[in-house]
């Protein structure tokens, strides 16, 4: 699976489990204890919307606090939905992973920046459908690819407040538990 791929299953994975969420479900608890499914929904929309200016060369500073603080409004569903599909976009144009991106740790290829964004995606699906009751929407096939690429950098990430140390799983667990595991969550 080509990252272009992984990351349109991992917006759709998300899209589908914010969709799936009814009127009553905002304020519940996610596996990140700091957030509600809103505040969560919020985080992903903030990092979609990101995307499309750091993707064409905007720096930090120029998109100052833009995406600060709600960026959800009175329909989080829509909100969502424009911003994947901005973010999309910008992934998809031409030549656009040959760059470089400016991140808040420095200059980076636009192609590490892609795979950041589709392995929070994709871990994100699986936090709000199971903060929803929902089945994972993460396939096996797109743990597998993601697990391929997330590996060497779990060791970095650490002490960086981007996830939790990671959780052993028995040596059967499937793809998709054992992606959320080394990304600090307890598999379900």
């Amino acid at each position: 699976m080509d990252l272009l791929e992984a990351h349109g299953q991992a917006l759709r994975a998300f899209g589908d489990a914010v969709h799936a969420a009814g009127a009553a479900e905002w304020g519940h608890r996610t596996p990140c204890p700091e957030w509600t499914v809103r505040d969560l929904v919020n985080h992903l929309v903030a990092e979609q919307l990101w995307a499309p200016s750091l993707l064409a060369g905007a720096t930090l500073d120029d998109v100052g606090d833009r995406f600060d603080g709600d960026v959800l409004g009175p329909d989080p569903v829509s909100a969502w939905d424009a911003a994947a599909e901005a973010a999309r976009e910008a992934f998809l144009d031409d030549g656009v992973l040959e760059r470089a991106v400016h991140l808040s740790f420095g200059l980076v290829p636009a192609r590490e920046y892609a795979w950041q964004m589709t392995i929070d995606a994709a871990v994100h699906a699986w936090d709000l459908a199971t903060a929803l009751g929902l089945p994972c929407p993460v396939t096996s096939d797109l743990a597998e690819r993601l697990l391929d690429v997330v590996r060497p950098w779990v060791d970095e990430w650490q002490g960086l407040g981007i996830f939790d140390p990671p959780v052993a799983v028995s040596r059967d667990a499937g793809a998709t538990a054992r992606l959320v595991a080394l990304l600090g969550r307890q598999p379900r």
